[in-house]
């Protein structure tokens, strides 16, 4: 009976322990379910490229083996490349990488990043009659940079001194000429955001380079030129396709166009191609020449070629106040605000002999006259806001040659002359022209007029010399109310005609 008695107890021990045990071993596989192993998860583009047991070793291990990054942008750590993500899993079994096995992998794939900023210039600029969105993204290493590149533009464009009297508020007041300014400021709608900047981009890190890109493109054309014998700055720039204003920003020395050059003398050629447009805006108080006209008259009883000055001419005297806004170095846009006249000119007159020789007879000599005087294509008080030659275009933002010279400056509206005795000329200029008039002075000489509000001659009507045949305007692609100005030689614009430079008839 005991036997039975402690057999039964024995049975119950076991049986208790047998639980226990099975308790325990599934307690634990229970357990596994809901503790996994955690490990990181790499992916590059969106692609799975391995996994790393610490997202954080890793981290360290791309910012440790970039030393050269961080001392070439003086920057403290280097980053993961855009486009990477890490994220945490967890699983009982899953093969894992070191961390320099995954580094090689993105190395080979993608560039790695620092922290930065990059500013967005949005630009419209214009193609033909189409206008064009361009983008122009810089990057750098501090937001401050782009700031201090950008005075660097200004100081450029205005000069060191100047600009600073305008920050400082100490211009000298305007009392009898003079020029004020009123404002600089860039035109361009410029976005900035703090970024992680791809190490293979373009990235800078000092001011005085951003602002030379700034003014000459990625190019950043210069080059150096020795001066021969008969130079002078308006030859040289002209020869090797800039403007003067360039020339004068790429060798600040020169003062002005008029500073001398000498034989064997180095300048710099810098060719601009601005990435932002700075506007200057003035206030200009100046004193300007008036032409005296010359009166041409004539006499029956004077042989051709006899001709008479019986009055000299002599120059008068303006006082011209304008407001002047300046892009890039170029004027664009001059709003008169008065004009003052301090001395009067005084007209040149000629009489001019109109009687023809017997045939066969050479009057003793006298040949007949064989120069044309030539008037002014507008009213006085004028600026030449934009000279015959080489500049980046204003409207297009393109490199080309101006062929004609731009006056401004005498407002929308006001008149334009026929320069000399002619015949209006049918011809269809190019729409960049807007309404513009050819005239056919039968010397050999043909004048073109454009960018006017309206035209009061018509094609086939004879015209005189002063005589208005229209009115300024900014038609076609102009920036401001302006007389475009051109003269050809030996024939009609595109059909034989050469052109010329407008100077060829006041010399």
């Amino acid at each position: 009976m005991k036997d039975n008695k402690f057999k039964n107890i024995l049975i119950y021990m076991l049986t208790v322990s047998s639980i226990i045990i099975l308790s325990i071993l599934l307690t634990s596989s229970y357990r596994s379910d809901i503790d996994p192993d955690a490990y990181y998860e790499v992916y590059l583009d969106g692609d799975v490229i391995g996994a790393v047991k610490s997202k954080k070793e890793l981290e360290n291990y791309i910012d440790k083996n970039n030393y050269y990054y961080k001392k070439k942008f003086d920057v403290k750590n280097v980053y993961s490349p855009n486009g990477l993500v890490i994220e945490k899993k967890l699983t009982y079994d899953k093969k894992i990488s070191s961390v320099e096995d995954i580094y090689n992998i993105i190395q080979a794939r993608r560039p790695f990043t620092i922290r930065g900023y990059q500013f967005t210039i949005n630009t419209t600029i214009q193609n033909g009659k189409k206008e064009e969105k361009r983008q122009t993204k810089i990057y750098v290493t501090d937001n401050a940079l782009f700031d201090e590149a950008v005075v660097n533009l200004f100081k450029a464009y205005v000069g060191t001194d100047e600009y600073q009297a305008y920050v400082d508020e100490t211009q000298v007041p305007i009392t009898t000429t003079g020029t004020i300014i009123d404002n600089v400021y860039l035109k361009d709608n410029i976005t900035i955001k703090k970024t992680n900047i791809p190490v293979t981009e373009t990235i800078y890190s000092d001011a005085n380079e951003l602002s030379q890109f700034l003014l000459f493109g990625k190019e950043n054309k210069k080059t150096n030129y020795t001066v021969k014998t008969g130079d002078t700055i308006e030859t040289v720039a002209f020869n090797n396709k800039i403007s003067v204003e360039e020339f004068l920003m790429s060798n600040p020395t020169f003062t002005s166009s008029k500073s001398l050059l000498f034989p064997g003398q180095q300048v710099v050629i810098g060719m601009t191609d601005p990435q932002v447009e700075v506007v200057v805006e003035q206030s200009v108080v100046k004193d300007v020449v008036n032409k005296y006209k010359t009166v041409e008259k004539y006499d029956s009883s004077r042989y051709v070629g006899d001709d008479r000055v019986t009055q000299k001419g002599e120059d008068g005297l303006e006082r011209v106040s304008q407001k002047v806004e300046i892009i890039n170095g170029n004027i664009t846009y001059i709003k008169p605000i008065s004009k003052t006249e301090l001395k009067p000119a005084t007209d040149k007159i000629i009489v001019r002999g109109k009687k023809q020789y017997a045939s066969g007879y050479n009057g003793g000599g006298v040949a007949p006259a064989t120069n044309t005087s030539w008037g002014w294509p507008t009213n006085s008080g004028y600026t030449i806001s934009s000279d015959y030659g080489w500049r980046v275009d204003p409207w297009s933002r393109r490199r080309n040659l101006h062929y004609g010279i731009d006056i401004s400056g005498t407002g929308h509206g006001s008149p334009v002359y026929s320069v000399a005795d002619g015949t209006v000329m049918p011809f269809g200029c190019h729409w960049s022209y807007g309404l513009c008039l050819l005239i056919n002075h039968n010397n050999g000489y043909y004048t073109l007029y454009a960018h006017m509000s309206a035209k009061l001659v018509s094609p086939g009507q004879n015209v005189a010399k002063g005589q208005q045949i229209g009115r300024v305007g900014m038609t076609g692609s102009a920036t401001g109310p302006h007389l475009h100005f051109e003269v050809y030689t030996g024939g009609m614009p595109y059909r034989g005609g050469v052109r010329q430079s407008p100077w060829i008839l006041y010399r």
